[in-house]
């Protein structure tokens, strides 16, 4: 059963502050090591993984969300959908500065979405990424569906029925929610504390799912792009079940279309029998 809940329409398109980032190797480094990424260049802060994108854009997020959704329902508030696109990767040094709006919501049959966009700028104005974060309320109902609603990036089921081109298997450490909420700054209690993740309809403490995108996103990286960060550019992935501490989680790619310049990639991932992220999207650069 979803509760009725009215959300605010006059939410849509307000601009949150600007929050401005300074990005440092020793912050890029503790976010690799807190994903178990292997690539070197991202465990020596060299050059950010492409997941570290959200760090800049944490703190704008969720307020965009909370203009449309009351803030009362912030206890119900799990990550829905990802979408990244990439203008060219994250760097020590940089200065960004980032902003966000709600763009949209729907109403669905287990709860209610909040769609919200994200762009990152560096000191010198210019576009890093944007993003497109779907902030899912469970047991909400909002009623209606208004506004703008994030790209779409769905994988047929006749195509992930076929043999994956790749296929991963990763493991999720025990202690994986404590080494990623520091590095990533996310402080929710779910990750962190088992009565809290109990009392909120949860199993028990749960992976960030960014975290376990974060984990998708080397495997493609070292799968089909030589483990070059700068030629990723799109991830999105759709959250569908929880990933816990202690799990493996296996990732199945599958070619869906190339041109001169980008192969598009779709990708699954599961714990088990569960599916726990749907709809990726991988697109990389030649």
């Amino acid at each position: 059963m979803t509760e009725p809940v009215a959300f605010t329409d006059s939410g849509l398109g307000e601009w949150t502050e600007e929050h401005v980032f300074e990005v440092t190797a020793e912050r890029i480094a503790e976010y690799a090591a807190a994903t178990n990424d292997p690539i070197p260049e991202h465990r020596a802060g060299k050059v950010a993984p492409p997941v570290f994108a959200v760090v800049p854009t944490f703190f704008s997020l969720a307020p965009a969300a909370l203009e449309v959704a009351p803030v009362s329902l912030l206890g119900k508030l799990v990550h829905g959908e990802q979408d990244f696109h990439f203008r060219r990767p994250i760097r020590p040094g940089d200065v960004l500065t980032t902003r966000a709006r709600a763009t949209g919501y729907a109403a669905l049959s287990t709860g209610s979405t909040v769609t919200v966009y994200a762009e990152t700028v560096d000191a010198a104005g210019e576009l890093v990424n944007e993003q497109w974060l779907a902030a899912f309320f469970r047991g909400v109902d909002a009623g209606a569906t208004a506004g703008e609603q994030a790209p779409p990036h769905p994988l047929d089921d006749a195509v992930a029925e076929g043999r994956p081109l790749a296929e991963v298997t990763q493991h999720i450490d025990e202690d994986q929610t404590f080494r990623y909420s520091p590095a990533s700054g996310d402080p929710m209690p779910i990750h962190l504390d088992e009565e809290i993740a109990r009392l909120s309809g949860l199993p028990g403490i749960i992976n960030h799912g960014l975290c376990t995108m974060a984990f998708t996103s080397w495997a493609a990286l070292r799968e089909f792009a030589g483990g070059d960060v700068g030629r990723l550019k799109r991830l999105a992935v759709r959250f569908a079940k929880p990933v816990l501490p202690g799990q493996d989680i296996t990732t199945r790619f599958w070619r869906l279309s190339a041109d001169s310049e980008e192969t598009s990639y779709g990708f699954a991932t599961s714990a088990g029998s569960d599916l726990v992220i749907r709809d990726g999207l991988a697109v990389v650069t030649r």
